[in-house]
């Protein structure tokens, strides 16, 4: 029970406390990529926690002491007549298989979603776009300045004669290297993610301010794989000017809102993490991941040490 108690307490203060201004904001810019995986770490934290509380309520400790195989056949019990279930215990059953299936439904619905909002965009490309193939893009005769990115099987970055008219042909290079960044890394799974849950449990702080902030560092995180390739100056110059550009739904664009504290950053850009730093975070999200199974399964694994413990002193 103090398992299910101490799982439960951590799942409310975890989803209200972690995501305040400053718990990753201080250093995210610095390293966006680590701090995607921290907000992640967080959310699955979160949801792991909320059903191993309800799980180590319903399993008792006590269950585990005489090993899996009487864990097994306790557990059959209770699933063929219900002997050793409160009416208690059959309701956080219920909701420890509850909130795995709310997230995995939204995140299917997400993902169908954008996927079928991409497949009419990529029919429509079709018909309007070329492909160049000296930029390994599809240009579309269009007066806004866009460049952007259409995930899934059939990935390609997207530019608009706008942009071609606007920009230099290095800036070009950079801003297309910006969103063959998204593409490789995958991004859209990350937002797409972060968006299930959100959608599943709405009103959430940490689920809330975690979807908006992976939506900010994914971008960031494709402007320094573009600027290890070109000069920082001409992609900042290309986000500028494509600063008012808003690209398709379930595409990833390189304008759009901030892209001009993208462009403060690429001018000034502040000194990485320390490696002390970076293995900070990467022991945090370690312990965001293995700390709620580690809190489920002490009190078992103690109850199983005392067990043949008492048996091998008895014999």
């Amino acid at each position: 029970m103090s398992a299910a108690v101490v799982l439960a307490l951590y799942t409310i203060v975890a989803a209200i406390w972690l995501p305040r201004p400053g718990w990753v904001a201080s250093w995210a810019d610095r390293a966006p990529r680590l701090a995607i995986v921290l907000w992640q770490a967080a959310g699955v934290s979160v949801v792991a926690s909320a059903v191993l509380a309800a799980l180590a309520f319903a399993v008792p400790a006590d269950m585990v002491g005489h090993g899996l195989a009487g864990l097994f056949e306790v557990c059959a019990a209770m699933l063929n007549d219900g002997s050793g279930l409160s009416a208690a215990g059959v309701a956080v059953l219920l909701v420890a298989g509850a909130v795995p299936a709310r997230v995995a439904c939204c995140g299917a619905v997400v993902l169908l979603r954008a996927g079928m909002e991409r497949r009419e965009h990529a029919a429509l490309l079709a018909l309007l776009g070329r492909r160049d193939a000296g930029l390994d893009a599809i240009v579309i005769d269009h007066e806004e300045r866009l460049a952007y990115c259409v995930p899934g099987r059939r990935a390609q970055a997207v530019i608009t004669t706008g942009a071609l008219r606007t920009l230099a042909p290095e800036q070009v290079a950079a801003v297309l290297e910006h969103e063959r960044a998204h593409l490789r890394g995958r991004h859209h799974l990350a937002l797409a993610g972060a968006e299930a849950l959100a959608r599943a449990f709405p009103g959430v702080p940490l689920f809330e301010r975690g979807r908006t902030e992976i939506a900010r560092l994914i971008e960031l995180l494709a402007d320094d794989v573009a600027a290890r390739r070109h000069p920082r100056a001409q992609l900042a110059a290309a986000l500028v000017r494509l600063a008012t550009g808003r690209a398709p739904a379930a595409t990833l664009g390189a304008g759009g809102e901030t892209a001009l504290t993208r462009v403060r950053r690429m001018l000034n850009p502040e000194a990485p993490l320390a490696r002390r730093e970076r293995v900070a975070g990467l022991l945090t999200v370690a312990m965001l991941l293995a700390g709620p199974a580690t809190v489920a399964l002490v009190p078992g694994f103690s109850s199983f040490l005392a067990h043949h413990c008492h048996s091998l002193l008895t014999l």
